[in-house]
């Protein structure tokens, strides 16, 4: 049970990380934080592998440019519905 909380968190942080990188973290909420953290974990780490250091099972590096690269793809997304 511990241990996915530890995911949950580490995954809003990565969201929120990510977020500001890209400038959309004043958009996202707490649970698009982490869903974004956490699906842009296994993409980073399915394109890039898992290396660096790992926290809840998560490479950190990997994981954040993966929800980096989410984050930018859904907000392209977003953008072209909201002027369509």
């Amino acid at each position: 049970m511990l241990h996915w909380i530890w995911v949950l968190i580490v995954g809003g942080v990565i969201g929120l990380i990510a977020g500001a990188l890209t400038g959309h973290g004043r958009s996202m909420n707490w649970i698009a934080n982490i869903l974004a953290g956490l699906i842009g974990s296994s993409l980073g780490q399915a394109l890039l592998g898992e290396w660096g250091p790992q926290v809840a099972g998560m490479a950190i590096v990997p994981s954040i440019l993966g929800a980096v690269i989410l984050v930018i793809i859904v907000a392209f997304v977003v953008s072209k519905f909201h002027t369509a």
